[in-house]
């Protein structure tokens, strides 16, 4: 794929059964190379966990998979920590005539042991620095996993020869992951330190500034004037603005203030709004790490990922998760360049925005860096 078209781019006899059943071992490449031969199953799993922007999973990036995690979940009403930084989450709206996934899941319980705030806690950790790091955390966490595997055939939309939207299915960040693991209780806790340093001679020179922006999404649109009329990034970013719908306006977006780490409340459920193509995106922001004009970068990103879903550009109705998170970090360093900022990271150290790059180099730069970035999400082209 060339540099183009990435930028255009239940009961209780259950529910006691469940508890108490006997843990399968696997390891993630087992289950992705099969999720729905463990849905339902109470599985256990060694591996690393990494809480990022909108991410929250269970990593092996050996598996050969177009998505090689896991994502992890809390059980519902957890009030954990740790979790993605922001999170779109697809609903069907009061309106929504395509098929409902309402699948009946055997509750979990999660031990709320000291190996579990062990855990929680060193994954909410932040990198702390002064410039701008859009979902960075200091760990990655190695543990032994036990919880009820959610699994499917086959993650993401679809869509009916006209191109709407009829039905969905998987978990997660825009229902792209095959497989869910709800947490049940976490053990052999060990931290990974996620190494910077490459991006810290770029960034140490840098400011964040923790001004408020005033409305997250008024400031996103200015940025896209910032380009003039008429120039592809200024246009991408108002698309991602644009997304979020005008003050006041229902348009089937509906933000929300908190760390996305657990089980949709009513999953597989209607919402009780009606969306214009019968879709609800919730979008989940963690405003406690979203400080200054982060918030704002996290409009245009998440603005984008709602575009991709909502009203796909020509030819990218069949992208990816690495298709559309491409094109969504790359309009957000768009949106750096749009507010004059020294530098942008991302998750895992890498710059994708340094005003001190030779312009001729840009776009190869930031080409590596978006590559190298998703490629460390376990995320491969489609």
């Amino acid at each position: 794929m060339g540099m183009k078209r990435l930028l255009a781019i239940v009961c209780v006899f259950s529910f006691s059964c469940g508890l108490h059943a006997q843990a399968v071992d696997a390891t993630v490449c087992d289950i992705l190379q099969n999720p729905a031969s463990f849905n339902g199953k109470i599985v256990r799993i060694k591996g690393t966990v990494a809480a990022s922007f909108d991410r929250f999973a269970i990593e092996d990036n050996s598996c050969g998979q177009h998505v090689n995690s896991i994502w992890l979940a809390y059980p519902e009403g957890t009030k954990g920590k740790a979790g993605a930084t922001s999170v779109v989450e697809l609903q069907p709206a009061r309106n929504f005539a395509g098929t409902v996934d309402a699948a009946q899941r055997t509750p979990v319980q999660l031990d709320k042991s000291k190996d579990f705030k062990q855990f929680d806690s060193l994954l909410a950790a932040p990198f702390k620095d002064n410039s701008m790091c859009l979902g960075c955390t200091r760990y990655k966490v190695s543990a032994t996993l036990v919880g009820r595997l959610d699994g499917v055939a086959k993650a993401g939309v679809q869509r009916d020869s006209a191109g709407k939207i009829v039905s969905w299915s998987g978990f997660g960040n825009l229902s792209a992951y095959t497989a869910r693991l709800v947490l049940q209780s976490v053990a052999d806790v060990t931290p990974q330190e996620i190494d910077y340093s490459k991006a810290a001679a770029a960034t140490k020179n840098d400011v964040l500034d923790l001004t408020a922006s005033g409305d997250p999404v008024a400031a996103a649109h200015q940025g896209a004037k910032a380009f003039g009329a008429g120039n592809a990034a200024g246009d991408q970013i108002e698309r991602a603005a644009a997304a979020f719908g005008k003050p006041g306006e229902k348009n089937g977006v509906i933000v929300i203030t908190k760390t996305a780490n657990e089980v949709p409340k009513l999953e597989g459920s209607k919402g009780s709004q009606d969306s214009p193509d019968g879709v609800l995106y919730n979008c989940s922001f963690n405003s406690d790490r979203l400080l200054g004009d982060s918030m704002s970068k996290a409009i245009v990103h998440q603005g984008t990922l709602i575009a991709s879903v909502r009203s796909p550009l020509s030819n990218t109705e069949n992208d990816g998760l690495f298709e559309m998170e491409y094109r969504a970090w790359a309009t957000t360093s768009f949106s750096a360049v749009a507010t004059a900022q020294k530098t942008l990271t991302i998750y895992g150290g890498y710059i994708v925005w340094n005003n001190a790059w030779p312009v001729a180099d840009r776009a190869k730069l930031l080409d590596e860096a978006l590559k190298g970035a998703l490629a460390g999400e376990g995320l491969v082209m489609q």
